[in-house]
């Protein structure tokens, strides 16, 4: 079964700890968990921290994660850090 979230917003160091706590109970669940990143505003080096601990939860928890919709500012900063290949294998 595969299980869709979405984030909303701006992924910053003031948000990250809200979007954290929202999402810690996403990695408890079966199958694959895909993270629609569609509506995510603005981002900055927390949010890239935050996507990096959400693919640890789902490691551990043995789940398979996807993110989709990847905004153009996300992708610009994964790339600058060398995460794309961990972060977005498929879109690498």
């Amino acid at each position: 079964m595969t299980e869709h979230q979405s984030v909303q917003g701006a992924l910053t160091f003031d948000t990250v700890p809200d979007w954290f706590a929202k999402g810690s109970g996403w990695f408890s669940g079966d199958g694959e968990l895909i993270i629609d990143l569609a509506g995510v505003t603005r981002t900055d080096s927390a949010g890239l921290a935050l996507l990096i601990e959400w693919l640890r939860l789902a490691r551990t928890a043995k789940r398979p994660l996807r993110f989709t919709n990847v905004p153009d500012q996300v992708q610009t900063l994964t790339r600058i850090n060398g995460l794309q290949d961990a972060l977005f294998p498929s879109q690498a």
